[in-house]
């Protein structure tokens, strides 16, 4: 039976029991590969832990001829690395700011993971941006760079701050953290906010319709902008930890733009295929950050 006929006739829970068994699999891969570094080599046992889960979880979506099986690294990963880090850098009682650390990426972590899991249709569904890219090559070749390994490598520039932040710091806890948490924690709830008000949506749409209610009268894309917030307090958080470490706002940065030039130049296009009334939304409505609409436009429906 073909993977994608493994997907028709499985359901929902036995597809979310697949994939727990292979993000299983995935993670203790990375794991063992982290171990085999350790944390004193902290930047290469978090990029090779990340290239070895990617890699199991492509052999697990080529056998089962499913790329959005991906979709959870992304959240989780990033989560369990932290952890990791902070085990082996501590092995003790950990400090304040590992404490604070780990409240923001756990609660990121759990929060969008838990949002796929809610939304994830089954293993008989494939991300329609994935469909795109394999018309473009060869689909294992596609599928391994650009569905796997380049959103693999955009995580690891965005988890490199974890090092200062969880091993390598040596600084005490400072306003900065301070800082740093109330964006990372801000970014979660805007994220939550942002999905649970078009999930509601979504449920009692007209065809053709827009979304330009609540935070998405303010911004096209607010789910994402809460991405980008979480990763800057990532990023604050490793700075207040070790200075030195300054560079790794290339993490940051690279999240901001796979965001502006990517994703939302690919969502919004759709969008003005599929609904008419988008082209009129987004000319008056911000694209990223939450910012009043823009005077002289008529509200959409």
């Amino acid at each position: 039976m073909s993977g994608r006929g493994i997907g028709e006739r499985t359901g929902k829970s036995a597809g979310l029991a697949i994939v727990g068994l292979a993000y299983v699999t995935a993670v203790g891969a990375a794991w063992v590969v982290a171990d085999i570094l350790g944390y004193r080599r902290p930047l290469w046992a978090l990029g090779l832990g990340y290239l070895a889960a990617a890699l199991v979880i492509y052999v697990w979506s080529m056998a089962l001829d499913n790329g959005s099986m991906f979709d959870a690294w992304w959240s989780v990963l990033p989560t369990l690395a932290a952890v990791w880090l902070a085990v082996a850098a501590t092995h003790a009682v950990p400090t304040l700011r590992t404490v604070l650390v780990l409240i923001v990426v756990c609660l990121w972590g759990i929060r969008l993971t838990s949002n796929w899991a809610r939304d994830w249709p089954g293993l008989h569904h494939e991300d329609w941006r994935y469909l795109d890219l394999y018309t473009k090559g060869p689909k294992p070749l596609v599928s391994l760079g650009g569905v796997h390994l380049f959103p693999a490598f955009q995580v690891f520039l965005a988890s490199t701050p974890l090092v200062p932040a969880l091993v390598w710091g040596h600084r005490s806890v400072g306003p900065l953290d301070w800082i740093a948490l109330l964006v990372g924690v801000g970014a979660v709830v805007l994220e939550f906010v942002a999905d649970e008000q078009m999930r509601r949506f979504a449920r009692s749409k007209r065809p053709g319709q827009i979304m330009n209610l609540g935070l998405w009268r303010y911004s096209r894309h607010p789910n994402y902008f809460g991405e980008i917030l979480f990763w800057w307090s990532v990023w604050l958080f490793g700075l207040a930890a070790n200075p030195a470490w300054f560079w790794t706002v290339v993490g940051p940065l690279a999240i901001v733009v796979m965001f502006l030039a990517a994703s939302i130049p690919m969502l919004d296009d759709r969008s003005r295929e599929r609904r008419p009334l988008f082209s009129e939304y987004a000319d008056r409505t911000s694209a990223l950050i939450p910012w009043p609409p823009r005077p002289g436009k008529g509200a959409a429906a």
